[in-house]
């Protein structure tokens, strides 16, 4: 289904072409006057310049050809040459019934037959996420069910840290703790057990605890690398060990990204790269493409209109370590070959701007990816505590996700048996609903690259720029249309009707961007769009409900009209929380 902007702009460039003007000079936006008409064509300003003409005259021309169209209710030229556009309600309620009736509210498959790699996650094995993983997370998801919701075939993949330094950390500390266990028996031939020798709790006291010790005995830290060496070439008993990391650490970790309403298509990691790096080295260095640079070997990135120096690619230290660099080429060739992905986005923070700058060149340059293949880095701000600082815990520690969590979750709990209208249970699990949708829409509310201030009290405010807020709105609606059933209302049979005040079709006009704003959230990778559209649309739907006496409207036929409208409000609100990750709860 044509977005309303471009139905509109076709009618403007046939009038335009009609009146001897390039019909390119037809594009229409939205007005940023709504006092002053809905939309706005600026196209007689520049065609002034090039047929030597006055634009308002031109603009005149094009509104004499306008004048009558269905499409409007009210056609102007405006000095010194703006043609400013109001469209009739008949129409208006006609696109909306066409965009009821069609799959998907009338938003096409711009993606069909375009696979799309969403990496996103990047959690570390064997350490707890932290409230530093919240933003990659949820923000990824947003993107890939966007993007499957626009016919794109996405693919979520976690990659996870799983192959470092840690994880002969681990062993190290291991060993010293439990020195009996069979994996440090040189003279054990195996099997090994299939239990793990520690709890997903002892995996997470032991991996800090290792890691303080390293730094203050160098001693230990020696022998970490050394396990570390001896896993990557592939030693039996160390092997054994990393297995039981890895399922210990992948059960908490899907626990907890299941919590957040997060799922991924690939539980990937660095360690499923290390096959390819050995080729990737060979074929870089065969091709003159990687040089020795003070024992390292590296890729030159730079390139003409490069506004700073940036320093090369390592793709090899000094000592024969391949780097992240490298563990990132090695898993776009695995890409590559498995799925030959149309677009990458990876998601991370801001930090690692100049990380995929260099992969990404690296990649392109070396042929492995497509010259014409979008890579993409989203790079998030942190999330501030009041003090404008990385969110911490009260003790001054880097907080767990799962308390943040349950410390929203109570925030939300308590506003709820302030009106105590639900028995506790009821009120526990409606507080899990309404706090996912507080905390994913209050940090998907703003833009993906900014710092922004997380603060429980306004997240779960139930009034204003919220995911409560939003969430009150559908649940209002929910309301509304049971009371119409109960009261023996049938809405099917009759069309959205053209609106008969100013707060209906403010209402209507929200409603037909729909397709306008999901499309262009993905294609500007913005999930902060949608939040806005919703919010403008929640907004819309009060002002409306305030204004007009919906369930005691006395014409039954202009009532059932008003439930449509309704109706397919909710639709989109329901439509664009589950693109955001979050539902709605049956009452509040």
């Amino acid at each position: 289904m044509k977005k309303i902007l471009d139905c509109i702009a076709e009618e403007l460039k046939a009038a335009f072409a009609v009146c001897g003007y390039d019909a390119g000079y037809g594009k229409v936006t939205l007005s940023n006057r709504p006092d002053l008409c809905e939309y706005q064509c600026n196209g007689a300003m520049a065609a002034a310049k090039a047929y030597r003409k006055k634009p308002i005259d031109i603009a005149g021309e094009v509104v004499a050809r306008l004048k009558g169209a269905d499409m409007f209710s009210e056609v102007n030229a405006v000095m010194p040459g703006f043609i400013n556009l109001r469209l009739s309600g008949e129409y208006l309620a006609a696109y909306l019934n066409r965009m009821r009736a069609e799959d998907k509210l009338g938003v096409e498959d711009t993606g069909r037959d375009r696979t799309v790699i969403v990496d996103y996650g990047g959690a570390n094995v064997a350490k707890p996420l932290h409230v530093g993983h919240l933003r990659t997370a949820i923000i990824g998801e947003c993107i890939k069910r966007l993007g499957r919701f626009l016919g794109y075939h996405m693919i979520g993949d976690v990659h996870l840290g799983d192959w470092g330094l840690q994880m002969g950390l681990i062993i190290e500390e291991l060993r010293d703790r439990q020195p009996e266990l069979p994996y440090f028996d040189e003279n054990y031939k195996g099997p090994y057990p299939e239990e793990a020798p520690f709890t997903i709790g002892e995996l997470e006291e032991i991996y800090p605890a290792a890691s303080a010790r390293s730094k203050a005995d160098e001693a230990f830290k020696a022998r970490a690398q050394e396990a570390t060496f001896r896993l990557q070439n592939g030693y039996g008993p160390y092997r054994a060990i990393w297995k039981h990391i890895m399922n210990v650490s992948l059960a908490d970790l899907k626990k907890n990204y299941a919590s957040l309403g997060v799922t991924f298509d690939l539980w990937k990691g660095e360690s499923d790269a290390q096959p390819y790096i050995p080729g990737l080295i060979q074929d870089l260095q065969e091709r003159g493409l990687a040089y020795e640079s003070e024992g390292a070997l590296v890729v030159d990135i730079a390139q003409e209109g490069d506004s700073k120096e940036l320093p090369p690619c390592i793709i090899r230290k000094s000592d024969g370590a391949a780097l992240y660099a490298t563990s990132d080429l090695g898993t776009i060739i695995e890409r590559e070959k498995d799925y030959r992905p149309d677009q990458y986005i990876y998601i991370t923070d801001k930090r690692q701007e100049l990380h995929f700058i260099q992969v990404f060149r690296v990649a392109k340059k070396a042929g492995y990816v497509k010259p014409e293949t979008p890579m993409i880095h989203m790079m998030c701000g942190t999330m501030n505590g009041k003090d404008g600082k990385p969110f911490k815990t009260r003790e001054g520690g880097v907080m767990r996700l799962e308390k943040l969590v349950k410390e929203i979750d109570g925030a939300v709990y308590d506003r709820i048996m302030e009106n105590r209208t639900m028995t506790p249970e009821e009120a526990e699990n409606t507080a899990r609903i309404i706090g996912l949708a507080a905390l994913k829409y209050g940090d998907l509310s703003n833009q993906v690259s900014k710092d922004y201030v997380f603060d429980i009290e306004r997240f779960t405010s139930f009034e204003g720029n919220t995911g409560p807020y939003i969430l009150y709105t559908i649940v209002r609606i929910k309301s509304i249309l049971a009371r119409y059933e109960e009261n023996g209302g049938r809405a099917e049979v009759v069309d959205i009707l053209p609106p008969d005040s100013e707060e209906a079709k403010n209402l209507m006009l929200k409603l037909s961007a729909c397709n306008e704003v999901l499309e262009s959230a993905f294609a500007e990778t913005a999930p902060h769009k949608i939040c806005q559209f919703i919010y403008e649309l929640s907004d819309a739907f009060g002002s409306f409900y305030n204004s007009t006496m919906i369930l005691k409207e006395e014409d039954e036929t202009k009532k059932a009209g008003y439930i449509q409208l309704i109706t397919l409000v909710k639709e989109v609100l329901e439509t664009c929380i589950d693109l955001l990750g979050f539902e709605a709860p049956e009452r509040m």
